[in-house]
């Protein structure tokens, strides 16, 4: 995993770096980096490679496609935090993005991370066209309307609902959490030259599974764990009137829901090639206090 995370690290600054044709555009870069070099556990960026090798791939070949996820998941984190959306003023233990350069800055630095990935994509020369295709095809659809934009969509609608159901939360995290996350595998097996509809239907699946688990383990920790933990405030989800598994059922039975999708995730890793790390980390997110 620290070979995954340390490749992935050199790859974002390699893609996003001051040039002199860009010197006007400094602080932009520097907001953008300033997000994209907060940490966090590059879950995403890690299945890319990870799925690329269980499929037979070396996962050098996967460095644009694993360093765009986690740009896209930056712009979602900068643009989250806004006033207009969740208004959270840090994020992974320091200053969200507009505390730390301004809403407007913050604005622009979340939108060129939403369309920068497309072009290190479409530039690479690690991927043939038809593997650049196919993989800017999926991402473009996990990203937008019917992807984690539009599960942001309805996570704002739900705070103002009062009849918010399991269903509905679940549509909800397969949209915003899951999409990025079953992208991610998707990614990582055409990288690896696995693009058959069996290998990338079962790998969307995982992802699915993992997305909601992972979002499950998210609702307990807002109740369980401190800010310090968490490197942003608990209690949000209370303060902003949100329906998640512990409201709807507590601790201790949102966790036997999560433990029991876990399980289901696994099951695919069964179809997957060399899955000993993927299963590895699948136990891992289960367990993770922060």
């Amino acid at each position: 995993m620290n070979e995954y995370i340390s490749f992935t690290e050199e790859n974002l600054k390699k893609y996003n770096t001051h040039s002199e044709q860009s010197a006007a555009q400094k602080n932009l870069i520097d907001a953008m980096n300033y997000s994209l070099e907060a940490g966090g556990k590059r879950i995403r960026p890690v299945l890319v490679c990870a799925f690329c090798e269980a499929t037979g791939g070396d996962y050098h070949n996967a460095s644009a496609p694993s360093a765009a996820i986690e740009m896209i998941h930056t712009f979602s984190l900068i643009h989250d935090d806004l006033p207009a959306m969740d208004d959270d003023d840090y994020r992974r233990g320091r200053l969200s993005c507009h505390k730390a350069y301004g809403e407007a800055m913050a604005i622009l630095a979340g939108d060129a991370l939403s369309v920068l990935p497309f072009e290190i994509i479409a530039n690479d020369d690690k991927l043939t066209a038809e593997q650049k295709i196919q993989i800017i095809s999926c991402l473009a659809k996990a990203v937008g309307k019917d992807g984690m934009i539009g599960g942001q969509v309805i996570d704002m609608e739900n705070e103002e609902r009062d009849d918010v159901d399991e269903n509905n939360l679940r549509n909800m995290y397969r949209h915003k959490t899951g999409e990025l996350i079953a992208v991610s595998c998707v990614m990582g097996c055409i990288c690896g030259g696995r693009s058959d509809s069996e290998t990338l239907a079962n790998a969307a699946e995982y992802g699915y599974k993992l997305g909601l688990a992972f979002q499950i383990i998210d609702d307990i920790l807002d109740v369980t764990s401190t800010t310090e933990e968490l490197g942003k405030p608990v209690g949000s989800d209370e303060e902003e009137n949100k329906t998640t598994f512990v409201t709807l059922y507590g601790v201790e039975k949102a966790q036997e829901i999560a433990n029991s999708i876990t399980e289901e995730a696994m099951k695919c890793l069964e179809k997957t090639g060399k899955n000993e790390f993927l299963c590895e980390l699948t136990e891992m997110l289960l367990k993770r206090k922060n």
